[in-house]
């Protein structure tokens, strides 16, 4: 048995999965916070000072972490936000030395090895629970968006610069937004969507897995859970007409309204209304070209394929 931490800094929020690998995954301990890492990157192509300096802090507690667990072996990635700032290397060192008496580079993986790791995170055990293939796994992050398709392994996948937080600054400016916004938001997300239909099929899906903080939010928001339970949300099947209703209704709501909901992480209340927006419009697509299909939230994404890589 190998002890692996896994971090995984996307644009909105910095994770570790902490997992005994075997035969199984056994998970230790699974951790979020939210750092907003890619604050205005999209605008400006850097990191600022502030995001930098919290996700140093959250480092350092993850850090500690990885040492009174006694972590045999860690990996660092980063994704979106990361691939975009042109002063990644200089950040990535910062985040580095927060880990004494540790190599923890902070590796930036590209779109297609992010798709790769969180399919093979989110399919781990579907066929043995019945689950129809093939699967189209969406990873709805903060800047970036991968569609990955396939059964035993990935056959398709693209990752698109489409997440809650680059779509929230570019066009999602009034609280709550408006009909014109929200708009040309919409168009800006089926312009992805079109582009991802070139590479990944939507045909034919048998389990459309939907993945990360945004879609798992959601689906607590259509179960209307008194407070966030990851057990409820792992595996939940939403029905279809549900979740649609949930996406829209967030859009009416301002930020302190979402903020009040008993599920909402404060740092998610201003972008989820933008990843309700996508995710509506991504089960929309698949629903017009699969009639018939299972659709899943998953809490084992990236992190989990990562783990399963570290300890093998």
């Amino acid at each position: 048995m190998t002890r692996v931490a896994v971090l995984d800094c996307g644009t909105n929020s910095l994770r570790l999965l902490v997992a005994d690998i075997q035969d199984t995954l056994q998970e230790v301990t699974r951790q979020t916070q939210i750092v907003r890492l890619g604050a205005g990157v999209d605008a400006n192509g850097c990191i600022d000072d502030e995001a930098r300096s919290r996700a140093a802090a959250v480092c350092r507690e993850y850090a500690g972490v990885c040492e009174e667990l006694k972590v045999e072996r860690v990996r660092f990635v980063a994704t979106s936000a990361a691939r975009d700032a042109a002063n990644m290397d200089e950040v990535g060192a910062q985040l580095s030395a927060c880990f004494p008496g540790r190599e923890v580079p902070v590796e930036v993986i590209g779109g297609k090895e992010e798709a790769e790791l969180s399919f093979l995170g989110a399919t781990a055990g579907l066929a043995e629970q019945g689950r129809p293939a093939p699967y189209l796994v969406v990873d709805h992050g903060g800047g970036s968006t991968e569609f990955v398709r396939g059964d035993q392994g990935v056959e398709q996948s693209i990752s698109v610069d489409l997440g809650s937080v680059r779509l929230f600054e570019r066009h999602l400016h009034s609280d709550p937004p408006t009909a014109e916004q929200i708009a040309a938001a919409a168009r800006e997300i089926d312009e992805h969507l079109d582009a991802a239909q070139e590479q990944v099929r939507f045909d034919g899906v048998g389990t459309l897995l939907g993945l990360a903080g945004t879609v798992t939010t959601l689906t607590a928001h259509a179960l209307k859970l008194d407070s966030y339970d990851r057990n409820r949300v792992h595996g939940a099947n939403v029905p279809l007409g549900v979740m649609l209703a949930g996406c829209d209704h967030l859009l009416t709501l301002s930020t302190k309204e979402r903020a009040e909901l008993p599920y909402m992480h404060p740092g998610r209340a201003d972008v989820i209304a933008a990843g309700a927006l996508t995710w509506s419009r991504i089960v929309r697509r698949v629903v017009a070209r699969s009639p018939q299909f299972v659709q899943l939230t998953s809490e084992s994404d990236l992190l989990d394929g990562a783990a399963w890589r570290l300890g093998s």
